[in-house]
């Protein structure tokens, strides 16, 4: 039987994601319980906490049925099942029981390692993607409202009616209060943070008020590139939770803008390497990263991201393990940028890519002392 485990992210994004994998075992880590739980008493935007609580919602009806815990059976065959920590078992290396994130990928490797060979970790965070990548995991990556997901029944649908008009209209009264706060902004020849309600500025999250006020700082002063800057890092963050294409899309745009005028910002232009490789782009993911290598040979963010882009986008494992292998060489104790955990996680990278390349009939003749202790 397939299996999945599903992120935070993925429930809040679509809180009828469970219903999206017929036949399979869906697993729920404690820990995102314990996360949407904590929406309850946040500061977060109101359609959070409301996504957070129809996910409540959608599960108690399904405990109706018998224990969470053990499993229940779902309409069109498989199973549902919440599942915490394995008492007596160590965490897989890299990963703390006191981060939610690595508690969610060490439910995944224990469910993995317990039999379920075809299991896959289903998120729309990009560092919890890379990171499971890293522990051996297969990895799928949902966008909100992808139809991967699958739909809604009538019966849901009918439950969820009016919220989501009452969300629709939200979004419409947003869009006006925007249009509002750049309408006064030309008239009075001001602009701001302050143009826009602070009681509604409250509601919003960190993301959104970031590219609020960056893209009204823009309005009074478009070729500031801090204000540039700071919009293309709140459409990162905002692309990272949700995976939503329009968001990498947009911050490719005001990368691009922002390093025409700051071209030496290699954080920047590692971001947008990262933004060209998840809207499809491979070659120009790769070209961005190897122009900040080239500037900085030691920058460890852009030569792993480097050797990711040869791997997952051109099936390049020769370029990949070159990759892996620097950083490795320039983390390793006694090396000049010596971090033991980058050295692991590297090492890990290249084990994986080694074993893939194997199976491929590709023989890379990597150097034992490279690869992790009993890989082939």
């Amino acid at each position: 039987m397939r299996a999945v485990v599903l992120d935070t992210n993925v429930l809040l994004s679509q809180p009828d994601a469970v219903f999206g994998y017929p036949g399979a075992l869906v697993i729920v880590p404690e820990a995102v319980l314990g996360e949407i739980d904590k929406l309850k008493t946040s500061r977060v935007d109101p359609d959070l906490r409301f996504r957070g609580r129809e996910v409540s919602r959608i599960l108690f009806t399904l405990s109706e049925t018998g224990s969470l815990v053990d499993g229940v059976p779902m309409e069109g065959g498989g199973e549902l099942r919440v599942a915490a920590l394995k008492n007596g078992v160590a965490l897989p290396d890299g990963l703390s029981s006191r981060n939610a994130d690595d508690r969610i990928l060490a439910v995944a490797c224990q469910a993995r390692d317990s039999g379920l060979d075809h299991l896959t970790l289903v998120t729309n965070d990009l560092n919890m993607l890379l990171k499971a990548q890293t522990h051996g995991l297969r990895v799928e990556h949902r966008a909100e409202g992808d139809p991967g997901l699958g739909k809604r029944t009538a019966r849901w649908f009918s439950r969820y009616r009016t919220p989501l008009t009452i969300l629709a209209i939200a979004i419409a009264v947003f869009a006006g209060v925007l249009a509002l706060s750049f309408y006064t902004s030309h008239l009075t020849g001001t602009g701001g943070a302050d143009a826009v309600p602070t009681e509604f500025r409250d509601m919003l999250t960190t993301d959104y008020r970031n590219l609020l006020d960056g893209l009204i700082t823009l309005e009074r002063d478009p070729a500031n590139a801090e204000a540039t800057k700071q919009v293309a890092d709140a459409y990162y963050d905002l692309w990272a939770q949700n995976g939503t294409a329009a968001y990498a899309y947009k911050a490719i745009s005001y990368y691009e803008s922002y390093l025409r005028a700051t071209p030496s910002d290699n954080e920047a232009r590692t971001d947008l390497a990262a933004m060209y490789f998840y809207a499809g782009d491979t070659d120009k993911a790769i070209q961005a990263a190897a122009e900040v290598i080239a500037d900085d040979p030691q920058h460890i963010e852009a030569n792993y991201n480097l050797g990711l882009f040869y791997w997952h986008g051109r099936s390049d494992y020769a370029s990949a393990a070159t990759q892996f292998m620097t950083i490795m060489d320039l983390t390793r104790t006694g090396g000049p940028l010596a971090d033991a955990d980058v050295y692991s996680t590297a090492q890990t990278q290249l084990g994986q890519l080694n074993t893939e390349a194997t199976a491929a009939g590709v023989d890379l003749g990597i150097d034992a002392g490279y690869l992790p202790e009993g890989s082939n």
